[in-house]
């Protein structure tokens, strides 16, 4: 696999890190990555080095106020803030197709990353956009409806409260059963930071829109993933709304599936190597003959 990076830069001047992971020969598809709430790119090279082996080309930002991108100001989110978030997907996507005009797209969003996805999935279907994608992966995703009034609060998003239910050696086991995987996390700096509350929030809420989610083309293939101990999942009921929603508004090929006992962040479970099978098993059929 071979690393590097671009620069993609936001409409409010974010100089975007964006790390692209290219297979050797000929890709067959082009696979973007969005990362969560309180993480970065980085965190995804083990995924990329499977998808890469599979023939993928891999784009990974790291997002506003993560990782690189961040400079040390980790959870500052611009003057932009939350619609600054989906934007930024839209102009990767845009940065992808230019690079690549032959190739399918497929997008893998994680958490908040899968939230600015199910928003920006709804504002380029209303837009008409030419740059949408093939396919769409959502990971450790949940009813957005919902989560709206919790993040938009004058105080600093907290994910403390997730690791209710669960044993509290480190605070973080909500994330995943793996105990090094969890121990991982904690020990970088780049993760699990506090960060500043979001502004826009409310732009979220269409995409729980049935007319605004009519807009979405109805061949658009979309696979949710999720353990249904993740506490966004509801116990994956939450997940299976989301996926009805979808089916509700027109398309023709929405699969859940929901993984016994896993929590949040499912590529990095006990049972991630089932779960990148899958992953890679509905990228092959979508987007990778």
């Amino acid at each position: 696999m071979d690393e590097s990076t671009i620069v993609v830069t936001s409409a409010d001047g974010i100089e975007l890190q964006v790390y692209r992971w290219a297979p050797e020969g000929q890709p067959r598809a082009v696979v973007q990555v969005q990362h969560g709430l309180g993480e970065h790119a980085g965190r995804y090279r083990r995924f990329a080095e499977a998808l890469t082996g599979a023939g993928y080309l891999v784009y990974a930002p790291d997002g506003r106020g993560s990782g690189r991108t961040a400079r040390g100001a980790y959870g500052k989110w611009g003057p932009n803030s939350w619609p600054g978030w989906v934007d930024d997907v839209a102009r990767l996507t845009a940065r992808i197709r230019a690079d690549h005009p032959g190739l399918p797209l497929a997008l893998f969003a994680h958490s908040m990353g899968s939230f600015a996805t199910q928003q920006f999935l709804v504002e380029q279907a209303v837009a008409e956009d030419p740059m949408q994608v093939d396919s769409v992966v959502l990971s450790g995703t949940t009813d957005v409806g919902g989560l709206v009034p919790m993040l938009d609060s004058p105080e600093p998003a907290d994910l403390s409260a997730f690791n209710a239910g669960f044993e509290h050696r480190t605070g973080f086991e909500w994330l995943s059963r793996d105990p090094a995987e969890v121990d991982k996390y904690v020990a970088d700096e780049g993760c699990g930071f506090e960060s500043e509350p979001f502004r826009g929030i409310p732009t979220l809420l269409p995409a729980t829109d049935p007319q605004r989610l009519a807009a979405i083309r109805p061949d658009l293939p979309i696979l949710l993933v999720s353990g249904d101990a993740d506490p966004l999942a509801g116990g994956g009921a939450a997940v299976e709304v989301v996926g009805q929603r979808y089916r509700d508004a027109g398309l023709r090929d929405v699969t859940v599936r929901l993984y016994a006992g896993a929590r949040h962040e499912l590529l990095n479970e006990t049972n991630r190597d089932e779960v990148t099978a899958d992953i890679l098993a509905f990228l092959d059929r979508t987007v990778g003959s």
